[in-house]
């Protein structure tokens, strides 16, 4: 590709870099005129054009809301270029799809295995705040980018299909891995039901919760802006809970192949939780309060099983970089769903605690 060309499409001359560790868009960084350049996975991202739709209606919404409390929002939110012809984004052919964001200076991102304790409550905060900031925006206005992302019953169905298609050949042998889905495939409803019978509320939700989706400040470490907003549609905060916590509780990456040091750290649950209830616990239901504990089995479940899915299918969804890397990556989350089943009324009582306490 002529990476000029896509920068002229943009009126920004630049030298282009290779930039971050993303698993899903290629990304890149543009100096020195300070902009981060991403090529949007079309195989993952069907619809480009209302995706880019769904954010930039997000982070015009977080603007207003960052300028009405005296915030900067050219830090505190995602900023979107424009092409030279006014849309969201820049197609140099049909599955290469360019987009633009301002560089969000003197920030830094935090990995999974470098995570400290004030990390962990403080990526709670940055993600209850981007929450309580989207509580009255309607989510029903924003599009599905990816159909049924969190509809874990349908994502262990899915499983299943890979099964039977069977196209890698692995199916034979995961037998084991697939035992586990099928003993435990009961927990797949509890959220996605809770919403069909009108217990759980449809919010504007992230979907992709990682604490390396936040930047924190350099120098206070404090968080700054939530980024990745290719998942942010409807959904329920539930999986956002959970599924930060899936990566701030756990004692090793996700990718850790040693599972003897794959645990579920219940202090980072506190942390997490209380910097989350900081900036929600106002706005959340009692039934979403109550499903926050199993929230985090919940995710890790159901992407056990979409790695395993993967892996099936023949490493064509998550960029894989080893031999059985998702492989690992299932056997990872599943024993991590073990442990959280033991520590469940632990969470609970440290949940309960944190409320009485008013999460300071």
């Amino acid at each position: 590709m002529d990476i000029e060309k896509i920068m002229k499409g943009f009126n920004i001359s630049a030298e282009v870099r290779t930039y971050g560790n993303g698993n899903i868009n290629d990304t890149y960084s543009c100096e020195p005129s300070k902009y981060i350049l991403q090529r949007i996975n079309t195989f993952v991202f069907k619809d480009p054009d209302r995706l880019m739709e769904n954010i930039d209606n997000v982070t015009a919404h977080l603007r207003k809301k960052i300028i009405a409390y005296g915030g900067d929002p050219l830090r505190e939110t995602l900023t979107v270029i424009s092409t030279c012809d006014g849309e969201l984004c820049y197609k140099y052919d049909k599955d290469n799809v360019f987009r633009l964001y301002r560089f969000i200076s003197d920030t830094k991102t935090v990995e999974d295995i470098d995570k400290s304790k004030v990390d962990i409550y403080n990526a709670g905060v940055g993600f209850g705040r981007f929450c309580r900031m989207l509580d009255d925006f309607p989510a029903e206005i924003l599009h599905e980018t990816i159909a049924d992302f969190h509809n874990t019953p349908k994502r262990v169905a899915d499983l299943y299909d890979s099964v039977d298609r069977n196209i890698s050949g692995r199916a034979v042998e995961v037998a084991k891995e697939l035992g586990y889905v099928k003993e435990n495939e009961g927990i797949a409803g509890v959220v996605v039901d809770s919403i069909k019978a009108g217990r759980v509320p449809v919010r504007v939700t992230h979907n992709d919760t990682k604490i390396n989706n936040i930047l924190f400040d350099k120098n206070t470490g404090e968080p700054v802006c939530v980024i990745d907003l290719d998942t942010v549609m409807p959904g329920s905060v539930l999986y956002d809970f959970g599924d930060g916590l899936r990566i701030c509780g756990s004692t090793a990456a996700e990718d850790e192949a040693d599972l003897s040091k794959v645990h579920f750290d219940v202090d980072n649950f506190r942390l997490f939780a209380g910097g989350y209830l900081s900036e929600t616990k106002d706005i959340l239901t009692s039934a979403e309060i109550e499903l926050l504990p199993i929230s985090v089995r919940l995710v890790a479940f159901e992407l056990g099983v979409r790695f395993l899915k993967d892996h099936i299918d023949g490493d064509i969804y998550f960029k894989s970089h080893r031999r059985n890397h998702n492989l690992d990556r299932a056997r990872n989350q599943f024993r991590l769903c073990e442990e959280l089943k033991e520590k469940e009324p632990q969470l609970k009582s440290i949940l309960s605690e944190l409320l009485r306490e008013g999460t300071k």
